[in-house]
């Protein structure tokens, strides 16, 4: 998640703190971070964290196995994210692939639902991907549906409101079913892609005291705790 702004954006608003302080703070992690001392993220008061599992249907991350063990038992609540590659494989294959490398989700009260990664293309000059709005609603809806159709719970989608504007024509398909996660480096979370009047999760900065980018969850810890079980 490390494609999302410039570098003078980035190091304008690395200090920026989101306005709700008493919601639980959270961290999101992938490769890049390593060697993490998971008790003492619990201990500066993260409550939760996402870890990248897999991308497109070719990668699964070499630190997954130990991030996702380290929050575990440190006693986090977590769950595993999928960085979306529809220029490659079809939603639904990428859907099974995490599936199959550690994007479950269980009613544990532990585990996050899985989380759907999409945003700016790291891999070349077209953020979209070479794929048109229609097709990529098509592709996301493929996706959702798949992981849905395992796990009984729709996974979150993390993403800018400048990229699914773009990209999906702003559509407002997901709003019903799908939590939003947005991405906005500010000390106030701005518009919303349509059909969403909320949003779950915020990352709002992508530095902080603890490793990784800086989320919140829109409620208070019970409520994290129940959305974690499926309530």
């Amino acid at each position: 998640m490390k494609y999302l702004a410039s570098v003078a954006l980035a190091l304008a608003v690395a200090q920026a703190t989101p306005v709700k302080r008493d919601a639980p703070q959270g961290i999101d992690v992938s490769s890049h971070q390593t060697g993490i001392d998971w008790n003492a993220v619990k201990n500066d008061d993260i409550e939760f964290v996402y870890i990248k599992a897999t991308e497109g249907t070719y990668y699964t991350s070499p630190q997954f196995g130990s991030q996702y063990t380290g929050a575990t038992n440190a006693g986090l609540i977590r769950g595993s994210y999928h960085f979306a590659r529809p220029d490659t494989t079809s939603g639904a294959d990428q859907a099974q692939y995490f599936l199959d490398n550690g994007g479950g989700w269980s009613a544990d009260g532990i585990t996050l639902p899985g989380a759907l990664d999409i945003e700016y293309n790291p891999y070349g000059s077209d953020k979209c991907y070479g794929v048109s709005a229609d097709e990529m609603v098509a592709w996301v809806m493929d996706f959702s549906n798949t992981y849905n159709g395992q796990t009984g719970r729709y996974p979150v989608i993390y993403t800018t409101t400048d990229w699914w504007t773009t990209c999906t024509g702003n559509s407002p398909a997901f709003g019903a079913n799908n939590p939003l996660w947005i991405a906005h480096f500010a000390s106030s979370i701005g518009d919303l892609p349509a059909g969403w009047d909320y949003t779950t999760f915020w990352q709002y900065a992508d530095s902080g005291p603890n490793p990784g980018d800086a989320d919140i969850f829109n409620g208070d810890s019970a409520n994290l705790q129940k959305f974690a079980r499926g309530g």
